[in-house]
C-alpha cells in the first residue's frame, strides 16, 4: 500500500519468490481489461448467451478464440503465466486483438514470472561520451536521450531549451512523468495535456513489464500514484505504448506555440538499459521552424560556463 492506494507493480524484493516476479495482479488486470473492450461482434462471434453482466468477451469465448480450454484460460487470467509457451501467448494475443505494444507487454509479463537465469543487474555506467557528442552535432532540432523511466539523461542545447521547465531543480534529474503529473505548468506546456498524460502513463506501464526489478521505477510509480489522481486513473487502465514517431504541440513560455514532429530510436547500451534518442523537428519554412531558431538564440544567451561543464548523468 502507498498513501492508501494499492499499486500493481511488482512488490518489494522481500515478497518476490524464487519463481520470478510476483506479477499476477498485473497479468490479471491487463488480460481482463483487454477482454472487456472487445464485443462478440468484433471478435467474429455470434451474439447470444443471455444478458452479459460485464462488458466485452467472456472467458470461455476468449478460450475458444485462442484454442485452449476455459479452465486453462481462467487460470492464465488469474496470473499463472509462468511456463506458458510462446505459441499459446501468441494465440491469446490474437484472440484479444492486442497491438504490437500490448503483445510485447504480455510477453514481458510472462518473462518476468519465470525463474531468472541470472540475477538482475543494476546499471551504473555513465552515458558514453560519444552519445553527447552526437547530440551536440544536432543544432537545428531539439534532441535528447531518455531512459525507460522517462528521465532525461542527455540532451543538446535546443533540447534543453525546449524542455527547460523540467530542469528547474538542479538537484533532481529531469523526468517527463513527474513534470506531466506533478507540475501545474504542464497543463499549459502541453495543449493536449490529456493525450500526453495518457501516453506518459502507457510508456511507464510498458517499462514496468520490461524491467520488473527496477526499484527506481517502482518508487516513481509509487510517488505519482500517491500524489496524482490523474496518474492513478491512467495507470489503472493498463494501457501500454511503444513510442516511435508522431507529432506534438507545445506552448513554450518563451516562443509560444510550436508544432513539431518527432522520431524516437532505440540506442544500444552495453548494460542492457533502455535508452531512446528522440529528435523534434519543425516543417521547413513553418512558423514553428522560426520559433525553434528564436529558441536556439535564447538558449545561447542562457548558457553559462558552469552549465557547459556539468558532468553527464548516470545511465538508468
Amino acid at each position: 500500500m502507498c498513501g492508501g492506494y494499492k499499486l500493481d507493480l511488482p512488490p518489494p524484493a522481500a515478497r518476490r519468490s524464487v519463481d520470478g516476479v510476483d506479477n499476477r495482479s498485473d497479468i490479471r488486470d491487463f488480460l481482463a481489461s483487454r477482454r472487456a473492450r472487445i464485443t462478440p461482434e468484433q471478435a467474429g462471434l455470434l451474439p447470444g448467451g443471455g444478458r452479459r453482466r460485464v462488458p466485452g468477451l467472456r472467458r470461455e469465448e476468449v478460450a475458444v478464440l485462442a484454442g485452449v480450454s476455459t479452465d486453462w484460460y481462467t487460470r492464465l487470467e488469474k496470473g499463472h503465466i509462468s511456463g506458458v509457451s510462446e505459441d499459446v501467448l501468441e494465440a491469446v494475443a490474437r484472440a484479444l486483438q492486442l497491438d504490437d505494444a500490448e503483445r510485447t507487454y504480455l510477453f514481458d509479463l510472462a518473462r518476468a514470472a519465470r525463474p531468472p537465469r541470472t540475477p538482475p543487474r543494476r546499471a551504473k555506467a555513465q552515458i558514453p561520451p560519444r552519445v553527447q557528442w552526437m547530440l551536440d552535432t544536432v543544432t537545428g532540432s531539439a534532441a535528447f536521450v531518455a531512459n525507460g523511466r522517462l528521465d532525461i539523461v542527455a540532451t543538446n542545447t535546443l533540447g534543453r531549451a525546449l524542455h527547460f521547465p523540467l530542469f528547474d531543480n538542479p538537484r533532481r534529474q529531469a523526468n517527463f512523468a513527474r513534470f506531466q503529473f506533478l507540475d501545474a505548468r504542464a497543463r499549459d506546456f502541453y495543449p493536449d495535456w490529456a493525450g500526453a498524460a495518457r501516453i506518459t502513463a502507457a510508456l511507464l506501464r510498458a517499462e514496468a513489464g520490461r524491467r520488473p526489478h527496477d526499484t527506481q521505477l517502482r518508487e516513481l510509480v509509487g510517488e505519482l500514484s500517491t500524489v496524482s489522481e490523474e496518474f492513478r486513473t491512467r495507470w489503472a487502465a493498463h494501457d501500454v505504448r511503444i513510442h516511435h514517431d508522431g507529432a506534438k504541440q507545445f506552448h513554450h513560455p518563451v516562443v509560444g506555440t510550436l508544432d513539431l514532429g518527432y522520431c524516437t530510436l532505440d540506442l544500444p547500451a552495453e548494460d542492457r538499459s533502455t535508452l531512446r534518442l528522440t529528435i523534434y523537428t519543425a516543417a521547413p519554412g513553418s512558423a514553428s521552424e522560426d520559433g525553434l531558431k528564436v529558441l536556439a538564440s535564447w538558449a545561447a544567451t542562457q548558457a553559462t560556463p558552469a552549465a557547459q561543464a556539468a558532468p553527464a548523468p548516470e545511465a538508468p
